[in-house]
């Protein structure tokens, strides 16, 4: 895991970290299972000075992948949506997101996108039940947006400080990052019972 981490902030200095970051950003709001918070941080860590651009190349990446989640729900949610649901065991829950939504409408979306709640889930969910698209688009932006500035601000402002931090704790940080990933998807199937 720290050769891992060692080289994700090297590879966080060459031309393609940018490009990485937003394609895991995008892939992560509509199928895939690891957060952009992890090459975001490295990203951050290695350059605090660029952390707001990062945070920002995050934020469209993000929204852009959630857009297409929304679709996979609108149009593909029969070929493609329930199995996505299934691979996060979330496909029994659908109906209870569909009453979260006709309850919380967009707000469903936006706690999801801000906390380590599976985004895409709702994403997916949010095309499916046909939630007002502007509003989802808005509600994404601002709650995916508030967590990659917020993570941006913290390294920006602390920079080699947090670097220091992050080292010396490095194995139990990792620890608590996965307990945090993990919890959100338990939140997940608890908040759904």
């Amino acid at each position: 895991m720290r050769r891992l981490y060692d080289w994700i902030l090297h590879f966080a200095e060459t031309p393609w970290g940018t490009k990485a970051l937003f394609l895991l950003a995008f892939a992560e709001s509509s199928f895939f299972p690891i957060p952009p918070d992890v090459l975001l941080i490295a990203m951050a860590l290695a350059v605090p000075g660029r952390a707001f651009r990062y945070a920002a190349i995050c934020t469209v990446g993000s929204l852009l992948g959630g857009m297409l989640g929304y679709f996979i729900g609108y149009g593909f949610m029969e070929a493609v949506g329930f199995r996505i649901l299934d691979f996060y065991g979330l496909t029994a829950k659908f109906d209870v997101i569909g009453d979260l939504y006709n309850r919380y409408s967009a707000w469903a979306v936006g706690i999801a996108g801000f906390t380590p709640i599976p985004y895409k889930v709702f994403t997916i969910a949010g095309g499916a039940f046909r939630i007002d698209f502007p509003m989802f688009v808005l509600v994404s932006l601002v709650s995916r947006g508030a967590r990659f500035f917020l993570v941006a601000w913290l390294f920006h402002r602390f920079g080699e400080g947090i670097k220091t931090f992050i080292d010396r704790y490095f194995n139990l940080l990792t620890v608590l990052f996965t307990i945090l990933l993990v919890g959100g998807f338990i939140l997940v199937r608890w908040f759904l019972r």
